[in-house]
């Protein structure tokens, strides 16, 4: 398979009033298709970083930001496969007592993705399509076409019925009202986000950021959706995966320090 290289990373500038624990969630797992081909990790002032996994499989680091300002930034570059995601028409939803053990969770509801007050929107919309590929795919379209993307409009307590209700959201919010859908139908959705590159697309003229998308499970695997973006697309680089972004925050601090800036970059780097 041909590969690309991609550039990743992030920077993070924080003012707080007292040293203040925080974890972040920012670095790709290293997982086939994808490789890490380098990473590197700085502060100022200098930090101690401690790593482990979490019970996703995520990567994420532990560090103390000092009183005062402080800045934190992280660089790789990763390899990514010339190839746009995998997707196949003709494979099925499989019925729940069929369904791996491992996928139940990706079922039931969760902090912002809510089957159940949705559930009967998700049986009126997509109930008498057929099952399967298609199905999840419509209700990407629907997911897509019902919501306008906006700064500003949702924040961290917006669930998916609150912007089913509101019609205005980001990556994130797409991707939690259209897990929500699948779930109502009993389709294990599980909520991702990573680097998302311009590749082989035309560059979004927007800031950098990071992106939210869903893995649906269908027949034997994981398979990738983008309510958002709402096409497939090549340089998909993961960070995390989990029941919503409650799982997955970039960032998780405990205290109160003022995000002064954060900037993030993914783009492709020339052989």
């Amino acid at each position: 398979m041909d590969m690309r290289r991609v550039r990743v990373g992030c920077e993070f500038v924080y003012l707080a009033a007292v040293d203040t624990p925080a974890v972040f969630q920012i670095e790709p797992r290293d997982t086939a298709p994808v490789s890490l081909a380098r990473r590197e990790w700085s502060t100022e002032p200098a930090v101690r970083i401690l790593h482990y996994t979490d019970l996703y499989g995520n990567p994420c680091a532990r560090a103390m930001l000092p009183a005062g300002r402080s800045t934190l930034r992280f660089g790789a570059l990763v390899q990514v496969p010339d190839a746009t995601e995998d997707a196949d028409e003709q494979v099925p939803e499989l019925p729940p007592e069929r369904l791996p053990d491992e996928a139940l969770i990706y079922t039931l509801p969760s902090r912002y993705c809510l089957p159940d007050m949705l559930g009967d929107e998700a049986w009126s919309l997509f109930g008498a399509m057929p099952a399967g590929y298609s199905r999840v795919q419509a209700i990407c379209d629907y997911v897509n076409s019902h919501l306008t993307f906006e700064y500003g409009r949702s924040g961290p307590l917006t669930t998916a019925a609150d912007v089913n209700a509101s019609g205005f959201g980001v990556c994130r919010d797409f991707t939690h009202l259209a897990i929500s859908f699948c779930r109502a139908l009993n389709i294990p959705a599980r909520y991702v986000f990573g680097y998302l590159p311009d590749m082989d697309v035309p560059p979004d003229p927007a800031p950098m950021d990071f992106a939210a998308w869903m893995e649906v499970w269908l027949g034997d695997r994981w398979w990738t959706f983008d309510p958002r973006n709402n096409r497939r697309r090549k340089g998909r680089i993961l960070i995390g995966c989990g029941r919503d972004a409650s799982d997955v925050a970039m960032v998780t601090t405990f205290g109160a320090p003022v995000l002064e800036s954060m900037t993030v970059h993914a783009q492709e780097e020339p052989e």
